[in-house]
């Protein structure tokens, strides 16, 4: 229910490149038009030219990324800048290599669902070879080697019925690897023969794959994993003989399919994950040793920088504790050098960060707060490098020789994430590297001496930079400068006003809110506000960045849009994000229902026209409140909304819940099904109807329930679609009801 590189290149490579202010003001261009629902789905998009996957070059001379077509925003192709000045270019044009790509597989559909990437054509990812000389590229089932010096004369790699996935550059630049018919394959580059690295794949037993658990809530997409200088590759057996088959059906337009997912429900059989070790240059296969317990996760992977020792970290099936296994790579065998536990559930992160030295980098939230700490190799030593009452959101890079380590933190203001800096060898206060004003994703060169820093902020479009390691920037990537040329151009003037501010939720908690104000807003009259709610774990609806255009179109519409994070979801320690345990509708409405007692006290708000809607956790939420307080929001949409939560999937739901068995009063409490009776205001329920993540059956058990209850409710649902419906005209449709829906219920515009 679900987010370092190369560089070898110093700075002083960059001749004659000014220093420059990391965040030029945008350009207001005085136009009158209001954004509608047919602009908000057209080509171009609607953002700009917004940049996805930026990578450095191995050699440190180009920047690559992704980016939208201008013909059609869901087809992405691959872009390049020097880094030492030069106009960017597009480096492959997805439709001219592939001009027809044909029907995903079923394995490659899910996979981009569980990456939230379903919709989008084109090139969705690709790798760099080692020098920098080739990038390859996976494109209509197919891998393609793509020269640098000549990109419009690709080598392709594999030619066959099936699709294959998951293709990836070794780190050494020997081997192109990837998955086929559940097995992990791979091709000698020198030699252009394909080789396996895995036996066959049976039925419900694959290689190399990431199983669905692991894909939709672990952050974990890949089954394999390659030592850093080619000579050994870790891959993982998944096992699914003894995970239920859940008959889905997915109705489509023209066909109805039976599909038998095995989907691990709450409580119910996971996946058995083991995990093997091949010798490439002997091919000698050893399995590594996970311990007796045989129902864990396995979390994540990871190499020492000199290829010497595997790290696991494994995962109670309670979620309670996290081990940190060391493993002998030539023989398998393991031992657990660092354990975290916790008595409610504990957090994955992808923060292990190994160093040159032997050492490695780990975050723990032993204090209440994720920190940094130093460990050596087998993970004694433990030196605390951050503290305070504040979160480590990621470690993002390292630089060794200059001594420091960079994250990604809310230390100085809860709604915005910036990159910090912090000596690696001592504790000291950390420093800010990028400005305040707004949010920052950023990827770091692999020497930590560079990144390619993302900002955006309610004035500012998503824009990429390169900087200097002390945030100086060095050139624009994209800047998507809000100029006469930006597609949002036309309806600056009409933008949103946008305001932040923070109450105080029921038990004392500090809780941060945000609104989108109508262009014409006079706050002398009374207005109808539209309430987005997510709720749930793992997401926070109040940021300071370039926000929704969906909530920009809600505005225009004539609507106060409002949001507020409850307890339970994150970056505002331990304390606040588990106050939902064994809880789940319980705090998170309570904090909901203090937010709309706020909004009804406004002079400006109209208390008899707010209306509330959210998406799958959020539409649970939604539900939640309609019939926890049934009269409190004069109209409800739930999108794709989990019902009952021992329908949802096992790693999720038992983190917050513990399994059916040991709670089942907490079950009872969460489900929705026996509150449907107590439904009195309009309600509209969508989902899609081939959705493998919230099941169809969620919503079928609610249609059944109100009919039961006698209760009128409208529907809308998808055929064929997923869980996030992507596609244009479908995503359009979702608006257009959603917002009928509200026009009928609570009208636009002032009284």
């Amino acid at each position: 229910m679900r987010c370092a590189l190369l560089f070898l290149a110093i700075l002083s490579s960059f001749p004659g490149l000014a220093a420059a202010q990391d965040k030029p003001a945008s350009v207001a261009v005085p136009t009158t038009g209001r954004l509608t629902l047919d602009r908000l789905f057209a080509d171009p998009a609607l953002n700009g030219p917004v940049t996805r996957a930026a990578k450095f070059s191995p050699d440190g001379k180009l920047v690559t990324w992704l980016r939208p077509n201008d013909s059609d925003f869901l087809r992405l192709d691959l872009w390049a800048a020097p880094v030492s000045g030069g106009a960017p270019f597009m480096l492959v044009d997805s439709k001219a290599l592939v001009p027809d790509e044909g029907a995903l597989s079923a394995e490659e559909a899910a996979r981009r669902e569980r990456q939230r990437l379903a919709g989008s054509r084109g090139l969705v990812s690709y790798d760099w070879d080692k020098k920098g000389e080739a990038i390859l590229a996976p494109l209509g089932g197919d891998l393609y080697y793509v020269p640098l010096a000549n990109p419009a004369n690709p080598r392709r790699l594999t030619q066959t019925p099936a699709f294959e996935t998951d293709g990836q550059i070794s780190p050494g630049g020997a081997f192109v690897s990837f998955i086929r018919d559940g097995q992990l394959l791979g091709v000698n580059l020198a030699t252009n023969s394909e080789l396996a690295l895995s036996p066959e794949a049976e039925e419900a037993v694959t290689y190399g794959m990431a199983e669905f658990i692991a894909q939709e809530e672990m952050d974990r997409d890949t089954g394999y994993w390659w030592a850093p200088d080619d000579s050994r590759i870790a891959f993982a057996k998944v096992d699914e003989t003894a995970v239920a088959l859940i008959p889905r059906v997915e109705i489509g337009a023209t066909q109805t399919d039976i599909v038998q997912q095995r989907y691990p429900r709450a409580g119910a059989t996971n996946a058995t994950v083991s995990l093997f070790i091949r010798d490439m240059k002997t091919g000698e296969v050893v399995p590594v040793d996970l311990g007796r317990d045989e129902d864990i996760y396995l979390a994540r992977v990871n190499w020492s920088k000199d290829g010497q020792t595997l790290y696991v970290q494994r995962q109670n099936r309670a979620q309670t504790r996290l081990d940190l296994l060391m493993v002998n790579p030539a023989t398998g065998e393991s031992k657990v050098i660092l354990t975290e536990a916790d008595l409610v559930w504990l957090n994955l992160t992808h923060d292990f960060t190994p160093l040159a030295s032997g050492d490695f980098l780990w975050t723990s939230e032993r204090s209440g707060w994720r920190h940094i700490e130093r460990r050596k190799r087998d993970g004694t030593g433990v030196q605390i490098l951050t503290t305070g009452n504040w979160a480590v959101s990621q470690i993002v890079g390292v630089d060794e020789a200059g001594g420091r380590v960079f994250f990604l933190s809310n230390k100085d203001d809860s709604l915005e994430q910036r990159l910090y800096a912090a000596p690696l060898s001592k504790r000291r206060n950390p420093t800010a590297v990028t400005a305040a004003g707004g949010s920052w994703n950023v990827t770091m060169a692999g020497n930590g001496k560079a990144f390619l820093g993302g900002f955006s902020s309610p004035d500012t479009p998503p824009r990429l930079g390169l900087y200097d390691n002390n945030g100086r920037l060095v050139r624009w990537i994209e800047e998507n400068r809000l100029n006469d040329n930006h597609p949002w151009s036309p309806y600056l003037a009409q933008r949103a006003q946008m305001r932040f501010g923070t109450m105080i939720g029921p038990y004392g908690d500090t809780l941060n809110w945000s609104m989108h104000l109508p262009p014409d807003f006079d706050p002398s009259k009374k207005w109808p506000v539209i309430v987005y709610v997510y709720g749930g774990p793992g997401v926070q609806v109040v940021q300071r960045n370039w926000g929704s255009n969906t909530d920009q179109l809600h505005a225009a519409r004539g609507y106060i849009v409002f949001r507020i994070d409850n307890r339970g979801t994150p970056n505002r320690g331990r304390s606040f994000e588990r106050a939902i345990s064994r809880k789940l509708g319980g705090p998170e409405v309570e904090d909901q229902l203090a937010g709309l007692a706020f909004l009804k006290a406004q002079t400006y708000v109209d208390t008899d026209r707010i209306g509330l809607w959210g998406w799958s956790y959020g539409g649970y939420m939604t539900l939640r409140l309609a019939t926890e307080a049934p009269d409190a929001f004069a109209a409800y949409a739930a999108g794709a909304p989990v019902t009952d939560w021992a329908l949802y999937d096992t790693h999720y739901t038992e983190r917050y819940m513990g399994t059916p068995a040991s709670e089942p009063e907490a079950y009872r409490r969460a489900s929705i099904l026996p509150r449907l009776k107590d439904v009195r205001r309009p309600l509209l329920i969508l989902h899609g109807m081939a959705d493998d993540n919230v099941t169809f059956d969620n919503s079928t058990a609610a249609f059944d329930a109100l009919q039961a209850a006698s209760i009128p409710f409208e529907a809308m649902v998808y055929p064929g679609q997923k869980h996030g419906i992507r596609d244009k005209a479908r995503a359009k449709h979702v608006q257009t009801t959603i917002l009928n829906f509200f026009d009928r219920h609570l009208g636009p515009g002032p009284r």
